[in-house]
């Protein structure tokens, strides 16, 4: 049997060899759940399908824990239950968005999982949010303006051009809105795809 890495993996395994297979589980969910959460949210590119594969994952596990032979840790197992579980559930067409998968014979597990899963997902909310915020304050100042009159705001293109036109440019024309309102566009999706793929790194 492989050295196991802390004192959880020892905990879980001395309840599978005294086949408390229900404990193991509620022990390896609130010992790993969140990191494999955040793992299956994170490759998955979707809180919906990571929330789905998740629940995929805990029933696995329960059923899975009487024949697991610990060849690897069990956090290792996880991650390996984890992926497969994410497969499926993209597989499946009857699939819904935030469907549980219930675990009637195991309510300990069942609250577990559902703590984690509603702690990570808020977690995980805020900290994009709060990524997104540190983003735009490293913008320019100009661009800051575009999302902020675009999105915040809700401004209408040619309004967004007005909004930022400087004092020296007095009245503009039809013509000049227009053409400056195409660039700002333009602007607009180079800044957003650029916070897309800086969110991404981070993740």
């Amino acid at each position: 049997m492989p050295v196991r890495s802390d004192d959880s993996e020892a905990t879980i395994h001395a309840l599978c060899e005294a086949q408390r297979f229900d404990a193991a589980a509620t022990a390896i969910v609130e010992r790993y759940g969140r990191e494999l959460l955040e793992y299956l949210v994170a490759i998955a590119r979707s809180e919906a399908d990571g929330a789905d594969a998740f629940s995929q994952f805990t029933l696995d596990l329960w059923k899975g824990l009487p024949r697991f032979r610990w060849q690897a840790t069990a956090r290792t197992w996880c991650y390996t239950l984890a992926r497969h579980a994410l497969a499926r559930v993209r597989r499946d067409p009857a699939r819904r968005p935030g469907r549980a998968i219930a675990l009637s014979d195991a309510p300990e597990v069942a609250r577990a999982a559902e703590q984690v899963r509603t702690s990570t997902i808020n977690y995980l909310r805020t900290e994009v949010k709060d990524r997104v915020a540190q983003l735009r304050d490293e913008l320019s100042p100009e661009d800051q303006a575009i999302l902020i009159l675009r999105i915040d705001r809700q401004l209408e293109w040619r309004d967004v051009v007005r909004a930022l036109a400087d004092e020296e440019d007095g009245d503009l024309s039809d013509a000049e809105i227009t053409r400056r309102s195409a660039a700002v566009r333009k602007r607009f999706e180079r800044i957003k795809n650029d916070l897309k793929k800086l969110v991404e790194l981070l993740q």
